[in-house]
């Protein structure tokens, strides 16, 4: 259990949960790709004052996680191996999103904001 915390940044992983997390109220909002990814996905964009609670809950949790493996990566100078975490986790949610029917845009929408948020993580690891 050890290599679990080992010389992991703390510090960019809380920036990496953080910015990730935020990252996606932006990605999401209909400022970027909210708008067509929720005709796309067919779901309604609220207005903010009805968010979905247990899917925020659970998207802190998976970046927290996320962010928590880019740093296990970082401490043991693994960078391929996040690299292929993160392309893994991308052909899950696109093979989701097509098994569900949304559209291309809102697959691609999904599966670029894994790749960005992992950009972002591994980054921060860097920086901080």
């Amino acid at each position: 259990m050890e290599e679990l915390t080992l010389n992991v940044n703390w510090i960019a992983v809380i920036a990496g949960t953080v910015a990730g997390f935020l990252l996606g109220w932006l990605w999401y909002s209909p400022k970027l790709f909210g708008v067509k990814w929720a005709q796309g996905s067919g779901v309604e964009l609220s207005d903010g004052s009805s968010m979905p609670v247990p899917a925020m809950v659970t998207q802190l949790v998976a970046t927290f996680l996320l962010s928590w493996l880019v740093g296990i990566t970082a401490a043991n100078e693994a960078l391929a191996t996040i690299i292929l975490i993160i392309l893994a986790l991308v052909c899950f949610t696109v093979s989701t999103g097509l098994f569900v029917k949304k559209s291309s845009y809102a697959v691609g929408a999904d599966a670029g904001f894994i790749i960005v948020m992992g950009i972002i993580m591994i980054a921060l690891q860097g920086l901080l």
